[in-house]
């Protein structure tokens, strides 16, 4: 394994053993349930947007596989300070990268620390774990109160 192959995969595991933002977030405005039924993973996901559409803080609770947790882990560290647009906008790339549909340098470059997820495409049933709370959030944001992979 690459030298960058192993720091992603040492991150991935370091954010499902102890993820960031994981617990309640009473004051959220928005939350939505994220289901994976083929895999088990499921999670519910609150953020608190302000009045300028930037996502203040964020929180996920819930059960699942180690890709699933890390993803929502890191997630959250990154839209977190950011506008709902700035979220599509990474929702885009990391969707497009983690399916395989593009794996330019610079798309995986542009994800940061989310590029630790760039290789996962290599296993199907595994980017719908990567997914989950993405499409969580989305819904979430969109009023919608579930989500899944399906």
């Amino acid at each position: 394994m690459s030298d960058a192959a192993d720091l992603y995969q040492e991150l991935i595991l370091q954010h499902s053993r102890t993820p960031r933002h994981f617990g309640p977030l009473p004051q959220a405005t928005h939350t939505a349930a994220g289901d994976n039924p083929l895999c088990g993973d499921r999670y519910q996901i609150r953020v608190q947007v302000d009045e300028n559409g930037i996502i203040r803080d964020g929180a996920f609770e819930g059960v699942g596989c180690a890709i699933s947790k890390a993803s929502g882990s890191l997630l959250l560290d990154a839209v977190i300070g950011h506008s709902r647009d700035e979220f599509e906008r990474l929702f885009q790339d990391f969707h497009a990268v983690v399916r395989g549909d593009e794996q330019s340098p610079a798309a995986i470059a542009r994800l940061g620390k989310l590029a630790a997820f760039a290789g996962i495409w290599k296993y199907p049933a595994r980017v719908k774990c990567a997914i989950l709370c993405w499409h969580a959030l989305r819904g979430a944001l969109a009023g919608e109160h579930s989500a899944t992979t399906e």
